[in-house]
């Protein structure tokens, strides 16, 4: 298979005629790196190279570094002026809303509070923290929450949360619900071919084009059906509890 190397891919431009009396050119602006690699690969699709490695326990390939050749960018978290290293795509989309939610209706984010990607040299791969290595996953306000005890959030913040997974249908998992609880984990918990993820993606993607409907819309978790939904969910993903 032939290689591309991504840092190549934003350096083409496109010219187009606008007529040959005029003779006059246009340019198509640059996209940034990120942008032309979740372009060129939109599903998320492997080498061969990226097949050997290793994979986090949701599934997906491990990467060895971020923001070079690889699938996991640095990524603006908007309205928070934070940054995330997050998978790209489709993974991206919904990592950023579920942060975003969480700095409009639970509590507001600052530097230090969310982490994504990390290398994965000391990443037990038997455990939900592996995601990190994917870029699958992030963490909020690590090192807050005591590991394996669950009852760090207050219960206002319990019923948005459990609000915005619904949201999710159930395509992000919160290690609060583990057996060992890890209250600041968030990963995505579908196969890289899981037709939920893109589904859920493009749904989330469509709500930025309508004003009052995005992240940081008036939302109310204490409707009846709102809640029924995110009780549902919260029994299926604890009866899963690894």
């Amino acid at each position: 298979m032939t290689y591309i190397n991504r840092r190549m891919m934003v350096q083409g431009t496109a010219v187009l005629g606008l007529g040959l009396a005029t003779g006059t050119l246009l340019t198509a602006p640059k996209a940034s790196a990120a942008d032309a690699a979740a372009s060129a690969n939109p599903a998320g699709a492997m080498d061969a190279a990226a097949k050997e490695r290793p994979v986090s326990l949701n599934g997906w390939t491990s990467e060895e570094q971020a923001d070079d050749v690889s699938t996991v960018w640095t990524r603006p978290v908007p309205g928070t002026g934070l940054t995330v290293a997050t998978r790209i795509g489709d993974v991206e989309a919904v990592l950023i809303h579920l942060l975003r939610r969480h700095h409009y209706e639970i509590d507001e984010l600052r530097r230090g509070d969310i982490t994504g990607w990390q290398h994965p040299s000391g990443l037990d791969p038997a455990t939900p923290g592996s995601n990190l290595a994917s870029g699958t996953a992030v963490r909020i306000r690590p090192g807050h929450y005591p590991a394996g005890t669950a009852g760090g959030w207050f219960p206002e913040q319990l019923t948005v949360l459990r609000d915005i997974l619904a949201e999710l249908d159930g395509v992000v998992r919160w290690s609060g619900d583990d057996k060992r609880p890890d209250e600041s984990l968030f990963s995505i918990d579908v196969a890289p071919n899981s037709p939920r993820l893109p589904r859920l993606a493009a749904k989330l993607r469509g709500l930025r084009e309508h004003p009052g409907r995005a992240a940081g819309a008036p939302a109310d978790p204490q409707a009846a059906h709102r809640r029924k939904a995110a009780e549902a969910l919260a029994r299926q993903q604890r009866a899963t509890a690894r």
